[in-house]
């Protein structure tokens, strides 16, 4: 790999753009716990995160089901004819 002019190690510039974007907008408890380089510490976060995304097992307290609708349950139909509205 090779260091960017923005010093960016091998990253296209989509990926850049992901982490900055990521880094402005650290949570409030993102941001408590403190960094030095909130880009650094937003590359972390998008880099556990796609972990976890992709490997299922990095995370066993957690589990990402991938479905498409054909393989979802169907809604049961409703008694009453006429459609939902959100509440007041």
């Amino acid at each position: 790999m090779s260091r960017n002019g923005d010093g960016a190690m091998g990253l296209d510039s989509e990926e850049r753009e992901r982490i900055e974007a990521r880094a402005e907008h650290l949570l409030p408890e993102e941001r408590s716990a403190g960094s030095d380089d909130p880009r650094a510490q937003a590359e972390a976060i998008l880099a556990e995160s796609d972990t976890r995304e992709y490997v299922p097992d990095a995370a066993p307290d957690t589990h990402l089901e991938r479905r498409t609708a054909d393989e979802t349950v169907p809604p049961e139909p409703s008694a009453d004819p006429r459609p939902l509205e959100p509440p007041d």
